[in-house]
């Protein structure tokens, strides 16, 4: 089974420490310091890195070292697509005001195949309907329903096209693992779908006589 999948936070610290050394006075040129984390951290192309402001770039450096140290590579496409959609789903439903964070599950053992990964996902960003109904209680259940959906299917969308962008960037978004992502984000709208319908024919139920 996968392990999980990490950054490389000792790295990312060391990043941000140079960038904040390039505002302040320094008699080193700016060359002069990339050169010194290139050589301390012995990767060549450090002074690329500094310069990277795309958080795509920089999402694909890291999956990419990661996955040169896991044991099964055939697994971690669907781990990355679980990873970003989940990060998809936060970023937008605090956007909508819910404070509440889906939470992350890439524990070794996971079993990451299209059917697991799109329960999980469903079953994680519908479970915030409550607390967005209590943000906007103006709101008709039907409306509310309807306005969630939207807001978490933008956050997947988002999510699986961040998986795609840095998986195509590493180039193996293809055979297997294009299909198995595809046929998770099928399987992703129709678990939301049958969430709709379960609750719309409930509702149905307390309204006949």
């Amino acid at each position: 089974m996968s392990a999980p999948i990490k950054n490389d936070a000792t790295y990312s610290q060391d990043v941000r420490s140079l960038a904040k050394a390039l505002d302040k006075t320094d008699n080193k040129p700016m060359g002069q310091q990339v050169s010194d984390l290139a050589h301390d951290k012995k990767i060549d192309q450090a002074q690329d890195s500094i310069f990277l402001s795309n958080k795509k770039q920089l999402n694909a450096a890291i999956i990419e070292s990661s996955l040169k140290f896991n044991t099964t590579i055939g697994d971690q496409p669907l781990s990355l697509v679980l990873k970003t959609a989940l990060q998809g789903i936060n970023e937008a439903l605090k956007t909508s005001g819910v404070d509440d964070s889906v939470e992350d599950a890439y524990e070794s053992g996971v079993d990451f195949s299209p059917e697991a990964t799109a329960e999980r996902i469903v079953s994680f960003s519908t479970q915030f309907l409550a607390s967005y109904r209590e943000q906007n209680p103006e709101m008709s259940e039907e409306e509310s329903l309807t306005a969630f959906v939207d807001i978490i299917s933008g956050g997947i969308d988002q999510g699986f096209a961040e998986a795609k962008d840095i998986l195509g960037g590493l180039k193996v978004l293809e055979g297997d693992v294009s299909e198995n992502i595809d046929k998770t984000y099928a399987l992703v709208q129709s678990g939301l779908q049958a969430f709709v319908d379960a609750l719309s024919a409930k509702k149905a139920e307390q309204l006949e006589p």
